[in-house]
């Protein structure tokens, strides 16, 4: 039947030494976003942070959190590529979108500048020249 969904998430802890394994699945969940990770894994989240504490599992030392969420936006520092090629520079901003004007084939500048903290998919534009 068309909009009948099944939404799920399946985690497992701690990461390095498997103890438990859950897996939440909500059949056609009715107003809500139709993603997994909005319905069915804060399910997942309540019954592993229960489990960590009933088997009494300690934090790891020397590990890290990661800290996004599936819609958190990103940000990356933009790399400098004034001097490369079109190419070059399509290899190094893999994050963004580009758009070049001028003609040539070097970047003689770019916007905005080298070590700007920019959001996952913005527009950077690079100016060509000789």
């Amino acid at each position: 039947m068309v909009g009948n969904y099944i939404l799920s998430f399946i985690g497992f802890l701690p990461a390095d030494d498997p103890q438990v394994v859950v897996y939440v699945a909500i059949n056609n969940p009715k107003r809500v976003v139709q993603y997994g990770g909005v319905v069915s894994a804060p399910v997942a989240k309540s019954i592993l942070t229960d489990a960590i504490d009933a088997l009494g599992i300690e934090r790891r030392k020397n590990t890290s959190e990661k800290k996004y969420n599936w819609d958190d936006k990103k940000f990356y520092t933009v790399e400098d590529v004034v001097g490369k090629t079109p190419k070059e520079a399509a290899k190094i901003l893999t994050k963004y979108n580009l758009e070049y004007s001028g003609s040539g084939n070097i970047i003689i500048s770019q916007s905005p500048e080298a070590g700007t903290r920019l959001e996952e998919q913005s527009t950077i534009r690079l100016m060509l020249g000789n």
